[in-house]
């Protein structure tokens, strides 16, 4: 059997970049960069007055306290009229523009309004207060986003302030996804007698939606050939098919059979991992087909540990985006470990030393997946890995953040 590291490393390697698309800036939440964006103006484009108060010549406040008239008024977006000469001011706003023959400004509560309109600066300032410069947060030309990033809100602020509208991005993977089996129905129908309901099908569908990747949803194949040959068929033309259940050695677990019947090659099968070990790899046609557990909880461990890579390497982004590992401290024993890569469920909290304490659950049974669901992070126990005890270091992959 592969290793964790083996098998990641053979699934994405054929897998390649996927091309760009234009944009708009409304329209670019979650993607991923594709080229470098530069400003096409400054920032601020002019000088602006950082609080309310008084644009003054610095000069007329020695040595104070002075009285100046006030001649004009800046408000954002409506700049005073005229230029400020020797004992003058302009009334002016946060964000608004700084008067020509202004230097600095004085604060709406360090002066004192004076009588006929004017305004009594108590003492001197210096120039340049509270004022900020043109271009202080970037100039007009300035790379500012680099390709490889998802853009974050933030970044779609950034944007929008450059004056940029439409951005090159990388195409949202199209990724197809079958679940398969007799025993499995959609949620929200009966049930029969020995049925269970489809909840790879859902969870790898929103895994691909959180990760702004676009799912396209084959349904349930039987165990039959025909069906599984039809829907494998369907789902030519993605970026990636994931296949749920079937892959395993049991006699009905025909999906390996019809894949190579529909010309899939296959790369590998079995990984030297709990949960998980029915791992598949191949491609049919240029198209990937990752084939995961149909246990649930194996089906979504698997999901992390190797489609969200695939996903990563089809939109350009660092291989582990999305997996965060982090070292804690078992709170609790555990045995030595056998061949298998170990993917303990686990909940993870910050104790008041700022360590990050681990306890894997007592039930590790591949089809709870109310224990999934409990758990924030994965403990990770290597293979043949000695009995680890209360104390004693261990690497998760957090799946939340936890405190």
């Amino acid at each position: 059997m592969l290793s964790v590291q083996e098998a990641r490393r053979r699934i994405i390697a054929p897998l390649k970049l996927l091309e760009t698309e234009r944009v708009d800036l409304r329209e670019a939440v979650n993607r991923v960069l594709a080229v470098h964006v530069a400003a096409r103006v400054s920032h601020p484009q002019a000088a602006v007055s950082a609080m309310d108060g008084y644009a003054v010549r610095m000069v007329d406040t020695a040595p104070g306290p002075v009285t100046l008239e006030i001649v004009a008024q800046s408000t954002a977006g409506h700049p005073a009229r005229r230029e400020i000469g020797p004992g003058e001011s302009a009334r002016i706003f946060t964000g608004a523009m700084i008067p020509a023959g202004a230097d600095t400004v004085v604060l709406q509560e360090d002066s004192v309004m004076g009588p006929h309109g004017t305004v009594i600066v108590p003492q001197q300032t210096t120039a340049g207060c509270h004022i900020r410069p043109a271009g202080s947060d970037f100039q007009a030309g300035d790379v500012l986003l680099r390709a490889g990033r998802r853009l974050s809100f933030r970044d779609i602020a950034l944007a929008a302030a450059m004056n940029v509208q439409w951005l090159t991005v990388v195409r949202r993977p199209r990724v197809a996804i079958l679940s398969t089996g007799d025993e499995v129905c959609p949620p929200g129908e009966s049930i029969g007698q020995g049925q269970l309901v489809d909840s790879n099908g859902l969870a790898l569908s929103a895994l691909i939606t959180s990760n702004n990747c676009v799912p396209i949803n084959l349904g349930i194949a039987r165990d039959a050939k025909e069906s599984l040959i039809k829907k494998i068929s369907d789902a030519r033309g993605a970026d990636l098919l994931i296949i749920s259940g079937g892959v395993s050695v049991g006699d009905h677990d025909i999906v390996r059979e019809c894949l190579s019947e529909a010309g899939m090659v296959l790369d590998f099968w079995k990984v030297a991992v709990r949960p998980g070990k029915p791992l598949l790899s191949g491609n049919i046609d240029k198209m990937p087909v990752i084939g995961v557990p149909g246990n649930p909880v194996s089906a979504m461990v698997s999901a992390i540990l190797f489609v969200l890579p695939a996903l990563n390497t089809l939109l350009g982004l660092p291989v582990n985006t999305g997996i965060r590992r982090q070292s804690g401290v078992l709170s609790c024993n555990l045995p030595a470990n056998d061949s298998r890569e170990d993917y303990l469920r686990a909940v993870c909290v910050r104790t008041g030393h700022h360590m990050i304490q681990v306890t894997p659950f007592s039930q590790q049974d591949s089809a709870m997946l109310r224990v999934l669901s409990a758990a924030n992070c994965l403990a990770i126990r290597h293979p043949h890995a000695p009995p680890a005890y209360r104390g004693h270091a261990i690497e998760i992959i957090a799946l939340e953040s936890f405190l």
